[in-house]
């Protein structure tokens, strides 16, 4: 669990979702690598089958696989790091099937929004257009778990990638700013577009989600739903075994749960006499 202090220069743990997350990210990066030495075409029409590419809205498993297309391996190894850091936090503190919500949330819901606005302000906005753009990389949503780690722990002061000191608010707004610029003036303004999509979903994702999960808290509406109906049933059956009961000329006492009480002494709370 993160404290209040600053954080130790230590390792986070390798393990859970962020483990297997890394490295199917690592293994496409090696697997394209290999194949782009020997079927170099092939292996170009796979970057760019997989990359999000808001023009290609029928390949819908762009949604899914664009985090793990990258092109450089210097990129890759610092947006692993940060994920492994940030995203290892979180899923400690909130657990796998939070974090592993929280990231296809702010993958999938993050380039559904930016393919949106690409697509329909795009012809208004040329820096944000559709034609011949496209975002992959697990950079844009390593920032998205950065600003949510910086909206759980806005004041905790951490030492990031063993080099500078800060509160995560801070480093959170650094790197965002950064990235953004940098997309800006290379000319990848829709992975700019992306990444701030990214951001906003995790950022509403921490809003509306419950602490332990939407499956968690659906399973637990369900299940609510469900005695509620068993509840109205027995409650109904009651009604009519307490109408039988008085045609027979006996009078039953029966509790707003539709609980058989037993004679008017009998105290009603004792759970002996539930039906």
């Amino acid at each position: 669990m993160p404290s209040n202090g600053p954080t130790l220069l230590a390792l986070p743990p390798f393990r859970g979702l962020t483990r297997r997350l890394i490295l199917l990210a690592a293994s496409i990066f090696i697997l394209l690598f290999i194949l782009g030495l020997v079927l170099p075409r092939l292996a170009a029409l796979l970057f760019d089958l997989f990359s999000l590419r808001p023009d290609h809205v029928r390949l819908v498993w762009e949604f899914l696989t664009w985090p793990f297309i990258t092109d450089s391996l210097l990129s890759l190894l610092f947006a692993l790091f940060s994920f492994w850091f940030f995203g290892s936090a979180l899923e400690q503190e909130r657990g796998t099937r939070w974090f592993g919500e929280l990231f296809f949330a702010a993958s999938v819901g993050g380039a559904l929004l930016a393919t949106l606005i690409s697509r329909t302000l795009g012809q208004y906005v040329h820096v944000i257009s559709a034609t011949g753009k496209y975002s992959n990389g697990l950079w844009p949503i390593t920032i998205a778990l950065l600003v949510a780690y910086a909206r759980l722990h806005a004041e905790e002061s951490l030492n990031f990638n063993f080099i500078f000191r800060a509160r995560a608010k801070y480093i959170a707004a650094i790197f965002l700013v950064v990235y953004l610029l940098i997309d800006i003036f290379t000319f990848h303004r829709f992975d700019a577009l992306n990444t701030v999509c990214d951001c906003l979903i995790a950022w509403l994702f921490l809003q509306l989600a419950p602490r332990r999960s939407m499956r968690y808290a659906a399973s637990e509406r369900w299940f609510g739903l469900r005695n509620s109906y068993y509840r109205s049933k027995r409650r109904r059956a009651a009604k009519k075994f307490q109408v039988y009961m008085r045609k027979q000329g006996k009078d039953v006492s029966i509790d707003a749960s539709g609980r058989y009480i037993g004679l008017d002494d009998e105290d009603p709370t004792d759970k002996r006499h539930m039906n």
